[in-house]
């Protein structure tokens, strides 16, 4: 699994050390906070990508941490959230609402513990590639076709349905209409509806706007 910058907050002191013990073991980076606010200090501060943090403790609960960093935007950030709380319907629409991502019961299991981080994991690696693949997408100037990542050129259409599974359907713009389609048309010679001479004096003024 690759090592990731954890930042987690208990105001329980061995809970905090035995979970920082558990992390470290696991091959992550780990700094440890004992309440929000010295929390949000390091967060603003650093480059942590996940954090595992306490629901219920003294000041800034949990929930108000994880709406903090929700507001605070920027790269995706995992929010783990400690608790004793019964997992009722109600204790988990609360979390989810607020931003968090996963729930840990205490005292952690070393197992649960793994299975969340690697979660993270994926999701992080997932929500790099998106914010790649949205700062740069290499794109023909002349046929706008879009290079992958083998470096084969595809249509616009193929690319994204390839990747998202999304469908087009295809229609003519007005403006692509009046200078793209209509005068090829005439070109060859075919009429279009509302052309001809009665669109011609359909288009005419009213007799009583002409000059006499």
């Amino acid at each position: 699994m690759k090592t990731m910058n954890v930042l987690i907050v208990d105001d329980d002191p061995i809970a905090r050390v035995v979970l920082e013990g558990e992390l470290r073991q696991l091959g992550h980076v780990v700094t440890a906070c004992a309440d929000v606010e010295s929390a949000w200090a390091v967060f603003r501060s650093g480059n942590h990508r996940v954090i595992v943090s306490d629901w219920m403790m003294p000041g800034v609960d949990g929930l108000e941490f994880c709406r903090r960093v929700r507001a605070e935007g920027g790269d995706y950030v995992y929010f783990i959230l400690l608790t004793h709380r019964e997992s009722t319907n109600e204790n988990q629409d609360l979390a989810i609402e607020a931003g968090v991502d996963d729930f840990l019961s205490k005292p952690v299991d070393h197992h649960e513990l793994n299975l969340r981080l690697r979660v993270a994991g994926r999701i992080i690696e997932f929500s790099h590639q998106v914010q790649k693949l949205e700062a740069f997408l290499p794109i023909c100037g002349y046929c706008k076709k879009i290079r992958d990542d083998q470096n084969y050129w595809k249509q616009l259409e193929q690319y994204i349905n390839e990747r998202t599974g999304s469908k087009f359907s295809h229609g003519i713009c007005p403006d692509c209409m009046d200078t793209k389609l209509k005068p090829e048309l005439r070109r060859l010679g075919i009429e279009l509806p509302g052309e001809g001479a009665a669109g011609d004096e359909a288009k005419r003024p009213p007799p009583s706007a002409r000059r006499v």
